[in-house]
């Protein structure tokens, strides 16, 4: 936990007009990540999951590749990625998705009726992609055996878990936003 803290205090953080953003190497892929800081991440989360409930794992492009992958080759599950383009296979799902600095369409591929699916994201602001999935597996009739977020960042997390009682949501580590400053708020796992 402690490396994951100190690579986020570290980050570099750049202003989009009046909103400061950190750049994180598990949230944007940049700068490089230190392979400890990886392992440290993927070992809490795969602590705080019952692999026995799961069937899936399910990342979201693109971020959410580093950590899905060892996850999936750890315990021994297959894995899918949320797209951001249509491939047009059979079973294809679109969803549209809104977050606090995106609108667009993603894509669910091969994710069958009942089968119990690990959601894992990098960050987690406003829950609008999150929201999106969550009601594209529902739509597929897929199980969702939890959801763990690494950074939580704001309220989506909070009113995911209102709107959602019946998912497991939760997070590594919290934290805001002061000025230029990145502040950690708790751990959360």
């Amino acid at each position: 936990m402690q490396r994951l803290k100190d690579s986020l205090l570290a980050a570099p953080i750049i202003w989009k007009g009046d909103y400061p953003y950190f750049i994180h190497p598990l949230t944007d892929g940049v700068p490089r990540l230190d392979p400890s800081v990886l392992t440290s991440v993927v070992e809490l989360i795969e602590a705080a999951v019952d692999w026995q409930s799961v069937d899936l794992v399910l990342g979201i492009e693109a971020m959410g590749l580093p950590l899905t992958s060892p996850l999936s080759m750890r315990n021994n599950k297959p894995q899918v990625v949320v797209r951001k383009r249509s491939y047009g296979l059979e079973g294809e799902v679109a969803i549209d998705q809104s977050t606090g600095y995106s609108k667009g369409s993603m894509y669910l591929n091969d994710i069958a009726k009942d089968e119990r699916i690990l959601i894992v994201d990098d960050v987690l602001s406003t829950g609008g992609t999150l929201d999106a999935i969550i009601g594209g597996l529902e739509t597929i009739g897929a199980k969702i055996a939890s959801i763990v977020v690494v950074v939580e960042k704001g309220p989506g997390l909070q009113q995911l878990q209102e709107k959602y009682p019946h998912i497991e949501i939760s997070s590594i580590v919290r934290l805001n936003m002061d000025g230029d400053k990145v502040v950690l708020l708790d751990e959360v796992i």
